[in-house]
This record gives structure tokens, sequence and C-alpha cells, in this order.
């Protein structure tokens, strides 16, 4: 029974939800790699970011605890109006992702939905995405290690610590880029950095 108690603990440390908003250590940015995300979901649910030529967008900009992180806070910001979603469609794929990632994460920035929005582009547009990825014309297979030394190569102010690169069924699926709320690269949280470790994770082509 002790190691049940235990394991609920520490389950409602790393996950929180309805938490404070606006209180929290630093954010996580998510990149997906949208070939991976469309052909083992996307494509399925018919999205039309599967009928665009998207590469690395962005998933969402996350508060994060240094273990853990908050998730569907209460709020009293005004919610993001379908114009301001459909204005992040661009870099995040959908306005539908858009709204979820407001609800879900958003909401426990502190900011209202424009700034937060406003903030998820500029740490988006502050990244340098490898464009050697872009470029494939058929799937490789490739380890892991290799998509976060690109990205390492292409942001000199990065640090290993400072990243992490997921995958998901045999893909790569998403590269996790740790941020201070100025959006400078700080180290992660050791509840963040699990780095994939497949050597032939397979990397689909932008469409």
């Amino acid at each position: 029974m002790r190691w049940f108690l235990l394991l609920l603990v520490s389950a409602t440390l790393a996950r929180a939800e309805g938490e404070t908003a606006g209180r929290f250590d630093y954010y996580v940015m998510s990149l997906s790699w949208s070939p991976s995300w469309c052909a083992l979901e996307g494509d399925a649910r018919r999205s039309p970011q599967c009928e665009e030529d998207h590469g690395w967008i962005l998933h969402g900009l996350w508060p994060q605890y240094h273990r853990g992180y908050p998730s569907y806070c209460p709020s009293s910001q005004r919610a993001p109006s379908r114009a301001m979603t459909a204005e992040m469609a661009d870099i995040m794929g959908t306005a539908g992702l858009a709204w979820h990632q407001w609800k879900k994460h958003g909401s426990c920035s502190g900011l209202s939905a424009e700034a937060y929005f406003a903030l998820s582009r500029r740490a988006y547009e502050a990244v340098t995405r490898p464009a050697a990825f872009r470029k494939l014309e058929s799937p490789v297979s490739l380890p892991a290690a290799l998509v976060e030394e690109a990205f390492l190569k292409a942001n000199p102010g990065l640090e290993p610590d400072m990243l992490t690169i997921t995958c998901k069924a045999g893909r790569i699926q998403e590269a996790r880029l740790c941020l201070s709320t100025s959006l400078e690269p700080v180290p992660c949280g050791q509840d963040v950095v699990k780095d994939c470790t497949l050597r032939d994770a397979l990397l689909d082509p932008v469409r």
C-alpha cells in the first residue's frame, strides 16, 4: 500500500492540473516533425495540416516546473478568437491545435491569448530549424542523436542539456527546447530530457 501511495503522490507532483496561472519555472517549446505526425495520426484524421509542406511546426510553448508542469489553469484572460487561432496555423498547422494549446498550456502562462501567441511565434522564429531535413526526397533511417546534433550546430547558443529529441512508433517525433521566460535557452528539467536513443529512427520527407 505504501508504494502505491508514493506512486500516486509522485504522479500528482509530476503533472498538475488547475494550478495558478503565471507560476512556473521555464518554458518547453515543442517542435513537431509534421510528416511524422501526419503518418501516425494526421492522415487518418484528414487534417489540413497534412496537405501543406510543413516541416518542423510549433506543437506548443509549455509552461514547465523544474519537475512536472501545470495544465488547464483557471484564467481570467479571454479565450482567443477564431481569427487569432487561425493566424497561428502557418506555424502550428491548424487553428484547432492553436486553440488546444491555449486551453491546456497557454492558460497557465499568465498572459493574454494575444500575448501568449505572440510569444510563441517569437520563440519559434528565434530558433534555426536545420534546413537539411527539408531537402529529403525519400524516407531515411538515421540516429535520433543526429537530429539533435543538427539543431545544436544550427543554434550555437544551445547546449545538449537544453534540447531533447523524442521518437514515437520508430519515427522522429519532436524537438523540445527549454527556454527561460524571456526565451533564453536554459537547461531542461530531468523529466524533460528523455532523449530518443534509436539509431534507426524513420524520418519522412516534407510533403
